[in-house]
């Protein structure tokens, strides 16, 4: 079991942080996002659909590299 724990596995633990975190992120930018819309007049139904799309592709370029480096960084030593 230890070794899924090594150097090797760092891909599989990126992709397991980058799920993990994608769904807490999304909601939080969806809710910036909702936040200033309805300040600057808008916030209709139609208008929170998008903004939860916009929100998700967002979320998940920023948990990707995030992942991807502190996964990095993680596993530096193990070279």
């Amino acid at each position: 079991m230890s070794s899924i724990f090594t150097h090797q596995y760092w891909p599989f633990w990126a992709v397991t942080l980058t799920l993990a975190l994608f769904v807490p992120v999304r909601h939080l930018i969806w809710i910036l996002y909702v936040r200033r819309a309805r300040n600057s007049g808008g916030g209709d139904a139609a208008d929170q659909v998008r903004l939860k799309k916009r929100a998700g592709f967002t979320a998940a370029l920023i948990c990707l590299v995030f992942s991807y480096f502190y996964v990095s960084y993680l596993f530096r030593d193990a070279l």
